[in-house]
C-alpha cells in the first residue's frame, strides 16, 4: 500500500471538510483543485482575489470564457448568482474577516501555526506574496495544502520557519500527501494518516514530536 495520495485525492479530502454555507478562497496552485470536488448538493461560495464571488469548477474543454479567470490566471466558471467587484472590495472581504476558510500552499509550517509560503529567499527567486498575507490573517480557518516533504526529502512541517513568514500563528490544519495534521497548543497532531503511515513513521519523516488528534 502506498504512503502517499494524489493531488486530486487530497483536494477531494479537503473539499469534504468544507461546511455548507462557507465562504472560501482557494490559493494559487494546487489549492485551486479543491473547486473541482466540492459536493454539488452543498452551497459553498468561492471567492477570488481578483473580484469574483461564486466561482465554479474549471470549465470543460472548449467552454473556456477568456474573461473568466481566477487570481492565478486560470480559466474558471461562474455559478448562477455570481458577483463581480473591484480588487479593493475583494481585499476588504479578506481583511474584514468575511471568509470562513482559505486553502493555501506552503514552503513551511511551524509547530505554532506560522506560515511561510511566499519566498524561500533563494538567489534569483521571484517572491510573490499576492494576497496570501491578507488571507492568512483574515480567514477564520487557514488550511494548508502541500506535500509533506520537499523534493530533497526535507519536512515542510518544522519546529520554526526559516523562510520569510506570511503569517504568525495563523494555520488551523495542514493537508499533506502523507497525512492531515491539526495545529494544537502542543504542536502538530495527526488527524488522519494515509496508507501505511503511522504517527511513529510520520515523526521519523518530520523529526517532530507528534500526537494523535483528539477523537482520532
Amino acid at each position: 500500500m502506498s504512503t502517499r495520495i494524489s493531488r486530486d485525492d487530497l483536494a477531494r479530502r479537503i473539499a469534504a471538510d468544507i461546511p455548507e454555507g462557507a465562504y472560501v478562497n482557494l490559493g494559487i496552485g494546487a489549492p485551486t483543485l479543491v473547486a473541482n470536488f466540492l459536493p454539488a448538493d452543498l452551497e459553498i461560495i468561492l471567492h477570488t482575489e481578483n473580484g469574483l464571488l461564486g466561482m465554479g469548477p474549471a470549465p470543460e474543454a472548449g467552454a473556456v470564457d477568456p474573461d473568466l479567470i481566477n487570481a492565478g490566471k486560470q480559466a474558471v466558471t461562474a455559478l448562477p448568482g455570481a458577483a463581480y467587484f473591484h480588487h479593493a472590495d475583494s481585499f476588504g472581504m479578506m481583511r474584514g474577516g468575511h471568509l470562513d476558510v482559505c486553502v493555501l500552499g506552503a514552503f513551511q509550517v511551524s509547530e505554532t501555526g506560522d506560515l511561510a509560503n511566499w519566498s524561500t529567499g533563494a538567489p534569483g527567486a521571484i517572491p510573490a506574496v499576492g494576497g496570501a498575507m491578507d488571507l492568512a490573517i483574515g480567514a477564520k480557518d487557514v488550511y494548508v495544502m502541500t506535500d509533506l516533504l520537499t523534493k530533497t526529502g526535507e519536512s515542510k512541517l518544522v519546529e520554526a520557519c526559516t523562510y520569510p513568514l506570511t503569517g504568525v500563528g495563523c494555520v488551523t490544519r495542514v493537508y499533506t500527501d502523507h497525512a492531515i495534521f491539526d495545529v494544537t497548543p502542543e504542536g502538530f497532531a495527526v488527524r488522519e494518516a494515509f496508507g501505511e503511515n503511522t504517527v511513529a513513521s510520520l515523526q521519523e519523516l518530520t523529526g517532530l514530536r507528534l500526537a494523535p488528534a483528539e477523537g482520532h
